[in-house]
């Protein structure tokens, strides 16, 4: 089966990984629209996370790059973009696990940040928390959708790994 995994094509990887995307992302706007679940900004910058990864993924589907360098930049930036995602999603469930006492108090709504403020503040704002971030509105198999978010790139993060190893493979 490892063998099998290490002869995957740069193209296979990044549709792999952009299809995981895709499925993340169905969820997310399925639980927003369907299920009424308004996201906080913590998962809006978690939804930019997998769409800069989906980014990465098809424009190096359609690249489709023969040689280590091409399979390793894409790779590294895919890895980047989702490393990303674990990180705010990890930020997301260290808000929710805080005491109610320590949670941040609500600050103003990221449309209206966004609006008033340079990017580099509204970003500092965010991942400073904010009292909506910390609710937790569902759980499933008792695990939020943080949580299941961080098991997503995780998973997600097989695509760019897969990417990597494919430069790697060229190499020897």
């Amino acid at each position: 089966m490892s063998t099998h995994l290490a002869r995957l094509s740069v193209r296979q990887w990044s549709l792999a990984g952009l299809a995981f995307c895709v499925l993340m992302m169905t969820v997310a706007l399925g639980l927003e629209h369907l299920g009424g679940l308004e996201p906080c900004p913590l998962c809006i910058f978690q939804r930019v996370a997998v769409l800069s990864a989906a980014a990465v993924f098809a424009i190096a589907a359609i690249h489709n790059p023969t040689g280590r360098v091409g399979a390793g930049i894409y790779g590294a930036l895919g890895l980047a973009a989702v490393a990303g995602g674990i990180g705010v999603a990890w930020r997301h469930l260290w808000l929710q696990s805080l005491p109610p006492d320590q949670v941040p108090s609500c600050g103003p709504g990221l449309d209206y940040m966004m609006e008033l403020l340079p990017w580099r503040d509204v970003v500092a704002m965010v991942l400073s928390g904010s009292g909506e971030c910390a609710e937790i509105d569902f759980l499933l198999l008792g695990i939020s959708l943080p949580g299941w978010t961080l098991i997503g790139f995780l998973v997600l993060a097989l695509a760019p790994l897969g990417l990597l190893l494919s430069a790697f493979r060229e190499r020897g």
